[in-house]
Parts: C-alpha cells; structure tokens; sequence
C-alpha cells in the first residue's frame, strides 16, 4: 500500500475542510436564529416532553448539538434552566443531532453534491456583500454548507480504497474478528475520534466513509457511533468545568444519560441491528450485512433510533438521573465574597444576552433587597426584622427610639459603590457588545434606571437620617411626632415592597404601592397645611420648620424612588419606565 505522509496531511486537511465547513454553517445558523433558539431555551421547557421537543428543535434549526449542550449548560450556571429541564433539553437536542448525519447520508452518499457546491460558495459569496446582516448570514450559511460538502468529498477520495489496497483489511482483521471485544474496541475508538475531532458530525462521516470504502463491517461502525454518543458529551463537561455545580451537574447528567443509552444497547446488540435491518428492507435498500452501499442509510437509521428509543425509554426516569448527578456533583456552598464585591456578575455571563440579563436583574434586586433595604432602615434607626414582622407600625415606630448612629456614606461605600459600577460596567458592556433585541435593550435600561434611582435614594435618606436621629428623642413632643410619621410612612412602604417581591401573588401589592406613589406625589400639599399651622401656633421655631418642609419632600421623593425600584425590578408593567425617562429628559 502506498500511503505516506502526503496522503495521511490530504486525510487531515479533508477532515478539516469538513468541519471548517460544519462550523461556518453552524456560526451562521446561530447568527441567524440563535436569539430567537435561545429565547425559545429559556421559556420553552416547563415539562420535559416540551423540553425534549424544543432540544430536539434548536439542534435542527443550528445544527449543532454542541452548541445546544454549551447554551443549556450556560444556563444553568445562570440558574435559567433547573437540572431536570436541563436534562430534558439534553435528551431532545440527541435526537436533533441525528438530522446532521441524515445530511450527510442523503447529500453526500446519494446524491452527488460536488457538482453543485462550487456554484453554491459563488452564490454564497455574492449574498456576503449584501448590506442587510440576514442576508449576510445567508450567505455564510451557504459558504458552510457546500464547503462541508466538498471536504466531505475529499475526505471520500483522501481515504484509501480497500479494493486497491487489500492489505488494509489485513491489518484490520486481527480487530475485527474478536467477537464482542472488536465492538467494544471500536466503540472506545469511536468516542476518542469525537473527544479528539470535538464534533461527532465529522466523527460519523468519517464512519461512513469507512463502511463506505469497505474497511469495516456495519456491527463495528455501529459500535462506533455509539462511542460517538459519548464522545460528544466531553464538550460540555469540559465548558462545565469553570462553572458552578448547577452547570457540572446538567454536563454529568449528559454523560449519564448517553452512557446508560449505550449499556442497554450493548446489552441487546445484535437484536437491535437486526431490527435496524428490518427499518433498512422497509425503504427498499439491501440489507447492510451483505452491501457496503447501504450501511450508510442503515447506519443513520441505527443512530436515529437509538437516540430516540432511548430518550423515550429514559424521559420517565430524569428525576432519578437527577437524583444520581445530585450525589455526584454536591451543590457547593461558594466561599462569601467580599461586601463590595458582585455576587451573580462574571465573565462568563456575557456568553450570551439571556445570562447576561438575568445576572445583571439578580445582582441588582440583591442589592436592593440587602444593602439599600439595611441602608434605609438604619438611616431611620428602625431594625429590618421589624419592618417584615407582622407587628403593627405604630408599633414598630414606637419601640424604635435607639440611635444607631448610623453612618450612610460609609455604608454607601462599602456596600453600594463598587457594585453599582460594576453593574453599570456590565450594562454598558451588554449594549455596546451584545446583540440585544428591543426587548432586552429596554429590560438593561430598566436595570440602569433601577440602579440610578437606588443610589439617589442612599443620597436623599443620608439627608433625612441626619434629622431623623437628632430629633428621635426630642424634648419638641410635635418635632418627634412629625418625623416618627415620616419614618412611618416610609416603613409601611418597605413593608408594602417586602411582600410584593416575596410573595406570589403580587396584584394587590403592586395595586398598593401604585396608590402609595400616587399619595406621596400629592402629600406635598398636606404636609405644608400642617407645618403651617405648627408655626402660626408657636408649637415649632422657624429652622424646625425648614428642616420639616425640606424632609417632608425628601422623603415623599424616598417613598417614589423604592416604589419606582420595586417596580422596575420585581413588577412585569415597564410602561413606568417611559414616564420616568421622559421626566428625565
């Protein structure tokens, strides 16, 4: 046999084209469509046979199962996708994975693509100068397709044909023929081939080709595609590895459940490819035993049924599988970050939009909840636990007559500012980089909006703390009384939004808080009346008037900022965020 380097570099460099053309089709179906799959990732899989359907589903459209694995795995580190949701995903994107290699079967073994693909690049070439970026895309989608094809082409005559090369078989046979150790073997070189290569499209035209040319039988090519179903799993556990224990558990359960798949095949081997054969007489081709140019059909109705008798064997088990990956990837308590430090911003969120949002809205509503809730309940030296007890407010504002000496600017520093800007950073970064749609660039303003208005809270209740603390025990009985109602206000306020973003049913808070907004625009009037007639009097002196006027708006200006936050980052109406940025304007 005459093969020798230059042969072995036109194998590689065929099997390279190939998966060039694989991932410049694949690139542009994800420019094409992945907004739209993602979005359908993220809401499309409150059970597990809508789960399975929308992995089955975004695996066709993109063509690429990785790539499905590599988005549900960054959703779960986001805490997007649950495991079981995840897993059910996994099973439907195995199933969509089989469409590559009917592809492959159909256009490059039955009909002759080579005549076609080089007019198909010039095609596709020309749509690239096209101005619009769908057309754009188009076109790369195109380029991809045909030069998969054509590397799909070389690869064929890169490979060595068996009948001009006799002595290939020889040194085949001595693993061929060792029964049930020849399947296992291959199987193990099929899941090395996929870990190697990364993608087990290339890995299974590489295995028709083989049975194509003669080298090895159908039972060994089957074998080998079932090493391909394990060897694509290591792509994602890979991703998983700088991720939480939510991404390394959906990773596992991907191993898991291809590995259970494989056992039971294993199991009943040469049953099932007898039933294979069966399907293969049903379209009228030869049996795949005695004719090397059906094993390619037969081979992707081996892979076709495999994944989906197993999906539909296994999808009654995923909580168990659960259970299984839960033991073995241990949910880790991460190490306390530091106060100034994010909690759910990294890197890797900006991957993509979705991780992104929902990082920058649970970044944001901790904040909110923690530091800015502590901040203004201190400032008022109430005790936070009061405030979300059931104890009555005249209550609450009674017993709270403790000074705190509560310092806001130091406060502001070490628990709002750092993370404010890297919030901010994060933003700015997702609409000056990402590919947002109205809806998400809008839900980033809202975000930004939301923030801005915290940190003008911190500022107008540093104000009001100041006055709230030298007046809490003042010998003027009306100077107390007027700032325990101010403090009151704000209190049923922080009540009001403590229940709307802890309970579910949040219509009748948010119909509250709409009637508190509307109240603390319209108190202005009311609390100069009473001021009034504290001066006229003589109850209060000129200055106890002048602070009252100034605190009285400021903390009507507190209460709409918190109701505005609260809105912004727990309600589902934005119409609120075009009043306040016309206002703004």
């Amino acid at each position: 046999m005459d093969y020798g380097l230059y042969e072995i570099l036109q194998l590689f460099g065929s099997l390279g084209l190939f998966l060039f053309g694989m991932k410049v089709m694949s690139d542009a179906l994800m420019s094409l469509a992945g907004d739209k799959m993602r979005k359908i990732l993220a809401t499309m899989t409150s059970n597990r046979f809508l789960g399975i359907f929308t992995g089955f589903f975004i695996t066709s459209v993109i063509q690429s199962s990785s790539a499905t694995t590599l988005m549900v795995v960054s959703f779960s580190n986001a805490s997007l996708l649950s495991l079981t949701e995840s897993i059910s995903v996994i099973m439907g994107a195995n199933i969509g994975t089989t469409i590559t290699a009917w592809l492959i079967t159909i256009l490059g073994f039955k009909v002759s693509m080579s005549s076609i693909a080089l007019p198909l690049v010039g095609l596709g070439f020309a749509f690239t100068f096209a101005k619009k970026e769908n057309l754009k895309n188009w076109g790369g989608f195109i380029i991809g397709f045909a030069v998969l094809f054509i590397g799909l082409q070389f690869l064929k005559d890169a490979v060595p044909d068996i009948k001009q090369n006799p002595e290939i078989l020889e040194f085949l046979r001595r693993y061929t023929d060792l029964d049930f150790w020849s399947v296992l073997l291959f199987l193990a070189i099929g899941t090395l081939l996929t870990i190697v290569i990364q993608s087990s499209s290339a890995t299974m035209a590489l295995t028709l080709i083989m049975t194509a040319q003669g080298w090895i039988p159908f039972p060994l090519a089957a074998a080998m595609v079932l090493g391909e179903n394990i060897g694509t799993t290591i792509t994602a556990n890979l991703a998983a590895i700088v991720a939480n224990f939510n991404a390394k558990r959906t990773a596992r359960a991907h191993l898991i459940f291809n590995i259970i798949g494989v056992i039971w095949v294993l199991v009943l081997f040469y049953p099932f490819l007898k039933f294979v054969e069966w399907l293969v007489s049903l379209t009228g081709s030869d049996s795949p035993y005695l004719s090397a140019a059906a094993i390619p059909v037969a081979l992707s109705l081996f892979h076709t049924s495999f994944n989906i008798i197993n999906t539909f064997v296994l999808v009654w088990f995923i909580k168990p599988i659960a259970r299984i990956v839960e033991k073995m990837v241990p949910a880790i308590i991460e190490p306390e970050k530091e106060i100034d430090e994010p909690k759910f911003l990294s890197e890797k969120v900006l991957n993509y939009p979705e991780t992104l949002l929902i990082s920058l809205v649970n970044e944001s509503k901790y904040l909110f909840k923690n530091a800015i809730f502590e901040i203004v309940a201190h400032a008022l030296n109430i005790h936070r636990e009061d405030i979300t007890s059931d104890l009555r407010l005249k209550k609450v504002i009674k017993k709270s007559k403790e000074d705190f000496k509560t310092d806001v600017r130091e406060l502001y520093y070490t628990k709002v500012k750092n993370i404010y800007g890297e919030i901010l950073r994060y933003a700015t970064t997702a609409q000056s980089e990402l590919k947002l749609s109205k809806s998400e660039n809008r839900r980033v303003s809202q975000v930004k909006l939301a923030n801005r208005k915290m940190v003008e809270i911190v500022n107008d209740v540093k104000e009001l703390g100041r006055n709230v603390s030298f007046y809490l025990n003042s010998e003027n009985v009306h100077m107390r009384k007027e700032y325990d109602k101010f403090r009151r206000k704000i209190v049923k306020v922080l009540r009001i939004i403590y229940l709307f973003r802890t309970q579910e049913e949040k219509a009748q808070y948010y119909d509250k808080l709409i009637t508190l907004r509307t109240e603390a625009k319209e108190g202005k009037h009311e609390t100069t009346d009473s001021i009034n007639k504290l001066i006229r009097e003589g109850l209060i002196t000129v200055d106890m008037s002048s602070s009252l006027v100034n605190d009285s708006d400021n903390v009507n200006d507190i209460i709409k900022k918190l109701i505005e936050v609260a809105i912004l980052l727990y309600g589902e109406k934005d119409y609120l965020l075009e009043n306040l940025d016309s206002k703004a304007a």
